[in-house]
């Protein structure tokens, strides 16, 4: 055998840098450093089999003559996956100006992985270009890591044309671009793209059920989730622990505890996302009890909890009012799992306090935390709403005003603290705050499954295709709600439109739930539940009403706003009145 050969066979065989560095000494001594064949190999352990030896790759780099193109891809692409990916960039560049070589399959998706983690949206368009010029716009790996670098830079529609282009796909290209509009938060085009999927035949595996499954968490669409459960069922893929923690996720988050529950309890193996997935779950439902008994249980079990299991504990102490619990699990992670409290962890434990009405103590844990941050202060505000404190509420928006956060919905709080006790210079000074400012609110909207459609609505939507049947059923809704009790309340100030100058005055707004419960009533057989997700927090207008629709109709209806979840039932809803 022939040294060169015996050479390749040892840097075949190399696992660690010492060894590397034995077989490179060899190299050198035998001068075989000339070989393309060893060269690149001995770069490529360098920079990709052996870690930490990117130095060492460099070196041996600057003393290839002419690199070829293999020499370049090794540097392109361990860059691209370091903690340095610009230098990929830099490489790449290098290699245009400096070298003979031409870029391959290769080189192009390491330089665009390195455009999609720098969000480098310029190189990605020229990169783009030269791709086309060379003819590789037709290649499914380059194809769909360009789709990847568009959507990382927010470039959704770019993302989605070059897959639309693409004159082959396979099922990495169609994940990607789930992925590409789950990450963007585009999750009802996520679930559109997956019709055409099944369409095509392309089939699937755990990587989309994976990404599907979110998007169904995220707008609640439940029928679309146990659809995809029976898939994975089907498919065998309920026996992965990310399938499983998918479906505990999306069935926790679309408000149905009890099946979240069921695939917990039938999953083989767990890890720490499983049992968070259930303790989050049952904390922003309000379920605070059940919330730490499972935290137990996890511990029993052998887990040992992160920062996001106390999230869901802290949450659901919150809403459940369970205060002297919430405290003694923000003391725990800190002390007896050393966990440093993130801006999260203090604005549930300021939301704690402030939700049981100690205003005072949530101030003080604002002060000596971290009083530069917003959410706290806002957080604060939206108690001071619940418990009408104008004094603490003006604290609370005086700091917001000093730090340069104070947003429309802040303001909106104020007012509605003003006008709940009475004080019409208050609400007539933050009127005019507003106006003068030009502050716009942010817009409402909620979504509603229907069968295996999503429907969306904003405050006042005349949009829907059926918006004359769904407003001739909201009117029977209210005549309806008007007969056993429901009374609108006047007194609050609701966010109701997109403009500051109507919001203060469009109390009789059709608030976007409402909209969504008139459509489910009237498009669904009596006695099935809806299921709502609204992107800001219910109003109490909206959730009186919602209370008196599901005894009048003797309907479930289940709410997830941008603060916790609603069982409507019979009159009542769980939170009690408490959120």
């Amino acid at each position: 055998m022939s040294k060169a050969n015996v050479i390749l066979t040892s840097l075949q065989a190399c696992n660690s840098l010492n060894g590397l560095q034995i077989v490179h000494a060899q190299v050198i001594i035998n001068g075989l450093l000339k070989i393309p064949a060893i060269s690149n190999r001995l770069l490529n352990s360098y920079a990709i089999s052996v870690s930490s030896s990117l130095s060492y790759a460099q070196l041996l780099f600057n003393q290839i003559q002419n690199p070829q193109t293999q020499a370049w891809n090794s540097l392109i692409r361990a860059f691209a996956q370091s903690l340095s990916p610009l230098q990929a960039i830099f490489y790449y560049n290098h290699m245009l100006m400096a070298s003979l070589s031409r870029p391959d399959t290769f080189t192009f998706t390491f330089t665009l992985k390195a455009c999609e983690r720098v969000k480098a949206l310029n190189k990605c368009q020229e990169l783009h270009g030269f791709v086309i010029r060379s003819g590789y716009e037709r290649c499914v790996v380059v194809s769909t890591n360009l789709m990847r670098g568009y959507a990382a830079n927010g470039v959704i529609e770019a993302a989605r044309s070059v897959f639309d282009n693409m004159p082959e796909r396979d099922l990495v290209s169609w994940n990607s671009m789930i992925s590409c509009y789950t990450q963007a938060s585009f999750h009802l085009e996520a679930l559109k793209l997956s019709e055409a999927m099944r369409f095509e035949n392309v089939g699937l595996d755990g990587f989309t059920l994976v990404g599907l499954l979110s998007c169904c968490a995220h707008v609640g669409a439940l029928n679309m989730g146990i659809f995809l459960h029976r898939i994975a069922c089907e498919m065998g893929f309920v026996e992965s622990v990310y399938v499983g923690n998918a479906l505990v996720d999306m069935y926790a988050k679309c408000g149905n505890l009890d099946s979240a529950f069921c695939v917990f309890s039938r999953m083989r193996k767990r890890d720490v996302l499983s049992w968070n997935s259930m303790i989050v779950g049952y904390g922003v439902h309000g379920r605070g009890d059940e919330a730490i008994s499972f935290f137990k249980q996890m511990l029993m079990a052998g887990f040992h909890p992160d920062s996001i299991t106390f999230l869901g504990l802290l949450c659901g102490c919150s809403h459940q009012g369970l205060v002297e619990e919430g405290v003694e699990y923000f003391h725990m992670m800190v002390s007896r799992y050393n966990l440093k409290p993130g801006i999260k962890h203090y604005g549930c434990l300021v939301d704690l306090y402030g939700r049981a009405g100690k205003l005072e103590k949530a101030l003080e844990v604002i002060n000596t935390s971290s009083p530069s941050d917003p959410v706290l202060w806002r957080t604060l505000l939206g108690s001071c709403k619940i418990h009408r404190n104008v004094e603490i509420g003006e604290i609370a928006m005086k700091n917001l005003v000093q730090l340069e956060a104070a947003s429309a919905g802040d303001y909106v709080l104020l007012a509605t603290i003003y006008a709940c006790t009475k004080d019409e210079e208050g609400v007539a000074r933050t009127r005019k705050l507003i106006k003068s400012n030009g502050i716009k609110t942010t817009p409402g909207w909620s979504w509603i499954e229907i069968g295996n459609q999503v429907h969306k609505f904003v405050v006042d939507d005349k949009s829907h295709p059926d918006a004359d049947m769904i407003y001739r059923k909201l009117e029977e809704i209210m005549h309806r709600a008007k007969f056993i009790g429901y009374t609108k309340d006047e007194s609050l100030v609701a966010v109701s439109g997109s403009s500051s100058e109507d919001f203060l005055e469009k109390s009789s707004a059709y608030h976007s739930e409402k909209l969504a419960i008139a459509f489910g009533l009237a498009t669904t057989p009596d006695g099935t539940s809806l299921r709502i997700v609204k992107n800001l927090r219910v109003c109490r207008d909206c959730h009186s009403f919602t209370k008196f629709v599901s005894r009048a109709y003797s309907r479930d209806l289940i709410v997830r706003d941008r603060v916790r979840y609603h069982h409507f039932r019979e009159g009542l809803c769980s939170c009690g009145d408490y959120w």
